[in-house]
């Protein structure tokens, strides 16, 4: 019966934690706090962080939520380059994506609004910062990689630390 009950309380309390209700005002209240300069309002902020801009998108009736970064102008990518995003996207891009829209090269990262957390969101916007921060280099969201990184590539790319956000 003590099992039970432990396993019982143990699924509740788990459960509770993926119902976060994120919305757009406490979404505009953490990017304005952990941002250099915020603009715009609900549904569409641009900010800044060491210089680097990211736009923040959001549709609460379809439960979407998106983080953008511009990194390059697509005509300023070779085809290695484009390879090297394509395998950092399987490899170590992990929750963001290079992804091109508009003649641009973007860092992107997709997901539910609703079911983010505070933690999440920073932890996204920093994800959203490193492949930007290290485009041409390791190409890379966060230190954790999976087998078969760009060190496997014939191009192999320079060394480089990644930066963390003071966020």
């Amino acid at each position: 019966m003590k099992k039970l009950l432990l396993i019982t309380v143990f699924i509740l309390s788990f459960s509770g934690l993926s119902a976060q209700n994120m919305n757009n005002s406490k979404l505009g209240e953490l990017l304005t706090k952990h941002s250099d300069t915020t603009q715009g309002q609900a549904e569409n902020w641009r900010f800044a962080i060491n210089g680097k801009l990211f736009i923040c998108l959001t549709d609460e009736n379809n439960n979407r939520m998106r983080i953008i970064s511009p990194i390059t102008e697509v005509a300023n990518i070779d085809e290695t380059i484009l390879k090297n995003c394509l395998t950092a996207n399987f490899h170590t891009a992990l929750d963001v994506k290079y992804a091109i829209s508009d003649d641009i090269l973007w860092s992107v990262f997709i997901h539910p609004l609703k079911e983010l957390s505070e933690v999440q969101v920073i932890d996204a916007v920093s994800q959203v910062y490193n492949p930007n921060y290290t485009f041409g280099t390791i190409y890379s969201s966060t230190n954790l990689s999976f087998p078969g990184a760009l060190g496997q590539e014939k191009e192999k790319p320079k060394e480089q630390k990644l930066k963390r956000l003071k966020i």
